[in-house]
């Protein structure tokens, strides 16, 4: 494995059920999928979440509908998490030099 690459977790799991991981440059076909159902995740957690505002701001719903409502918003925060923790894992590491990069400041220590 070179410097460059680094081991991405995918937004998916295997057929048992474990983890994805995908080694290399972030330049590939697997990683270009991975980006797409990510990016579908994402905007699939937003829809649910603006559903889920107006099912419960209309407080006309069945206990049926509240667990379904349940079931798919455990889903997509599975997704959501995971996806965070994939991009998370993937930003570069600050010096550490105790100046915080972005705004040139000292960092407390």
């Amino acid at each position: 494995m070179s410097p460059t690459d680094t081991a991405r977790l995918l937004p998916w799991l295997s057929p048992d059920g474990n983890p994805c991981f995908l080694v290399g440059d972030g330049a590939g076909f697997v990683s270009r999928l991975a980006d797409e159902v990510e990016a579908a995740q994402l905007h699939l957690a937003a829809e649910l979440s603006e559903e889920a505002r107006c099912v419960l701001d209309a407080r006309m719903w069945t206990p049926g509908e509240i667990h379904l409502l349940a079931v798919e918003l455990t889903a997509s925060l599975v997704d959501v998490r995971r996806v965070a923790e994939s991009r998370g894992a993937r930003l570069p590491v600050p010096d550490d030099d105790g100046l915080d990069a972005a705004v040139g400041t000292r960092r407390p220590g």
